[in-house]
């Protein structure tokens, strides 16, 4: 356990973004590595890894529930120096983390085909869709238990285990997506289907290694059998804190599903377009996402420990960083975008749609990274419904009056990013209001 409410806050997130920096730099690549090595399957497999890593947002959703609830409330009871509360919340959670799983595993399998149908362009794009997520729903179901565990850590101020988990997870999932996907060495060639089981072995081996640091390494918190029973009380705490912030990875899932909808009338082309440059912009992102995520620790033990002035002063440290580095990426995105892109797609109009998001999309960038900042505060705090009302006002004002702009005639794909621009900067401007409330409501 690290005690986060001592000492240099800017120290602090200076030490626990690089870890989850790299944590979530090594699972966004196992996304672009799907994407690498299906582009030389055919103009379907592009757009269908593409479009069923958006059902991912809708599991993430529910990931988000456990982790944010576990976070928050491991990281109050250690700034309370509660240990028995924060055993207790991680168990609980592990406990859930379980049945989310099961879920995820049979209504995924059940629903595969439906859900590509409402989104793919075309009957080659449904079959791929189809076929990749089945084989990775494993690895989606299998990571709920990976990010209570990972949660529980980052909650006592501890990351470097995971991000060391998450480099060995990776680093399996390069060597097997060229043998899985294109049959090197085996001269078996599974296609799609070798990019999602090459995905699933390797979360089974992370879940597997950080099992095994709780059960041999970690003193805070750790599995206990009697408190892994089901206990509703707690379930409602975590879900109290949890549903508010998954309700936004939900959100997220709704606007992605929509832009993929309007979409499908320029083909194929541009729904990989689309699928390849949200990846890509996802990636530069993180650098600020790490800095924002580390906020949330700080502020949750600062919070339990009723120290008010440094929730307040990690809220600053934490915009002004993430606003500096989200400038850089910006200038980055709007100068090259193409070499952002490297070599995903073979396709010169699919490698233009995504150079074209890329270079508009990042003008979303700042207010992205201040979105980024308050909904990992308010996750300190204990209190997530402000962030799922900001996510439902952008939704609201971006989802609608797209659909009715693409129904009109004239109805240009930049109009898909240019309204992007301008909900975002709005959702940007709420959040920040809802965090002065929050803050006048709660801090003293």
């Amino acid at each position: 356990m690290k005690d986060l409410t001592q000492g240099s806050i800017v120290s602090h997130i200076l030490t626990m973004a690089p870890p989850i920096f790299a944590g979530m730099i090594m699972m966004m690549l196992c996304g672009l590595i799907d994407l690498y090595f299906v582009s030389g399957l055919g103009d379907a497999a592009v757009p269908g890894v593409a479009a069923a890593g958006n059902a991912g947002f809708l599991i993430n959703a529910l990931m988000q529930v456990l982790s944010v609830g576990t976070v928050a409330l491991i990281a109050h009871a250690v700034g309370r120096k509660d240990r028995a509360d924060a055993n207790l919340v991680f168990n609980q959670a592990l406990g859930l983390s379980v049945a989310c799983a099961l879920l995820t595993w049979i209504a995924g399998t059940v629903f595969a085909r439906s859900y590509m149908r409402a989104v793919a362009a075309d009957d080659a794009t449904i079959e791929a869709d189809t076929i990749y997520l089945i084989w990775f729903i494993p690895a989606l179901a299998l990571q709920f238990a990976f990010l209570v565990m990972s949660s529980a850590l980052r909650g006592t101020g501890i990351v470097r285990p995971t991000m060391i988990v998450q480099a060995v997870a990776v680093g399996i999932n390069i060597v097997l997506a060229p043998v899985l996907i294109a049959g090197w060495g085996t001269g078996r060639a599974l296609g799609v289907a070798g990019a999602g089981l090459a995905s699933s072995i390797a979360v089974l081996f992370g879940v597997v290694m950080l099992w095994m640091y709780f059960r041999r390494l970690e003193r805070y918190v750790g599995v206990n059998r009697r408190l892994l029973r089901p206990q509703l009380r707690e379930w409602k705490r975590i879900l109290n804190i949890g549903l508010p912030a998954g309700g936004e990875f939900a959100m997220m899932f709704a606007n992605m599903g929509v832009i993929y909808y309007v979409l499908r009338d320029f083909g194929a082309a541009a729904q990989a377009g689309f699928g390849i440059g949200s990846r890509v912009m996802g990636l530069i992102q993180v650098p600020a996402m790490a800095i924002a995520l580390a906020a949330g620790p700080i502020a949750g033990q600062n919070f339990g420990a009723g120290n008010s002035v440094r929730v307040r002063e990690t809220f600053r440290k934490v915009a002004l960083i993430g606003t500096a580095l989200m400038i850089t990426v910006t200038m980055a995105a709007q100068w090259r975008p193409d070499l952002l892109l490297g070599d995903l797609a073979k396709d010169p109009e699919t490698m233009a749609v995504a150079a074209l998001f890329l270079q508009m999309v990042s003008l979303n960038l700042v207010a992205q990274g201040l979105i980024f900042v308050c909904s990992s505060m308010f996750q300190g705090l204990g209190n997530t419904r402000p962030v799922l009302l900001s996510s439902g006002a952008r939704l609201i004002t971006y989802a609608m009056p797209v659909i009715w702009l693409s129904a009109q005639s004239g109805f240009r794909m930049v109009d898909v990013w240019r309204l992007s621009i301008v909900t975002t900067t709005l959702q940007a401007a709420l959040s920040l209001w809802l965090l002065r409330l929050e803050f006048n409501k709660r801090l003293r």
